[in-house]
């Protein structure tokens, strides 16, 4: 047996897992059929582009979250809470990576995730995939709170996870974690942000179709979400939206994605 300190490029998990044990979650899940999104990618594969699924799953979630705005929220205090509802939506996305020789978990915060296209998000889940966490700009308070002692570290976190106002940027306010590219059907996570989805792989399973038995390509999608904030109801209808946005999946023409934006822009001047 050979007992050692935790490595400290596992501080960060550690200080993370520290702040959302206030967090009251409860789990929700559901299939997801994926033929649209599995069409989808083989065309675009054909021609020359790749897109993961969990493009597919950010694409949706961000636009459904941006339908529920008593989702898009995040609370702080216990005596007097206090809840942030925010206009845009900022996507968590875990990443599983090594850093200095230590396989472990870290977050991108992409931003905007209700307007962006398909193509946005897959640019920047692969800048993230791509680059060396070691020397990311992105990844340099994580690498900061790895070489400050104990006492210091825990400290600089928990005053970063105070600022509802810093909250999209530093935690986002809708966390994504997925392992579809494991044998894993489904699993539940809670991601420090009111909503967490959790990705399973996508399987060809046995469907019913018009009375029918046939084959699909059918995902499991788990949410997390803080009962705090939100109740089951409204957790069921970000749920449903999500799989509806999965499984009506097509892409917007170039003409289609300029009117969503102005039209995003729009709304975010009305609000």
């Amino acid at each position: 047996m050979r007992i050692a300190t935790i490595a400290r490029q596992r501080r960060h998990t550690l200080y993370f897992l520290d702040h959302v044990w206030v967090f009251a979650p409860v789990f929700l899940d559901t299939e997801v059929d994926m033929t649209r999104v599995r069409a989808h990618r083989d065309h675009a594969r054909s021609a020359g582009a790749r897109y993961s699924t969990v493009a597919y799953v950010l694409h949706a979630a961000g636009r459904a979250l941006a339908a529920h705005p008593e989702a898009n929220a995040a609370l702080r205090g216990h005596i007097r809470p206090r809840v942030a509802r925010y206009d845009g939506v900022s996507a968590k996305l875990t990443l599983d990576r090594t850093l200095d020789g230590h396989r472990v978990v870290l977050s991108a915060v992409l931003p905007d995730v209700h307007s962006a296209s398909l193509e946005e998000i897959q640019r920047v889940i692969d800048h993230y995939r791509a680059g060396d966490p070691a020397r990311m700009a992105e990844f340099a308070r994580v690498r900061v709170l790895h070489r400050l002692p104990w006492p210091v570290g825990p400290a600089l976190f928990r005053l970063a996870a105070r600022s509802l106002r810093g909250r999209p940027g530093a935690f986002g306010t809708l966390a994504v974690t997925s392992l579809g590219h494991a044998p894993v059907d489904g699993f539940h996570s809670v991601g420090g942000t009111t909503i967490t989805l959790g990705v399973g792989r996508v399987a060809d399973r046995p469907v019913v179709r018009d009375g029918a038995v046939t084959v699909a390509p059918v995902m499991r999608l788990s949410l997390a979400f803080d009962h705090r904030v939100i109740d089951g109801a409204e957790a069921a209808d970000v749920l449903a939206d999500v799989k509806d946005g999965l499984e009506r999946f097509a892409a917007p023409s170039t003409s289609d994605s300029a009117d969503e934006g102005a039209r995003d822009a729009a709304g975010r001047g009305a609000r």
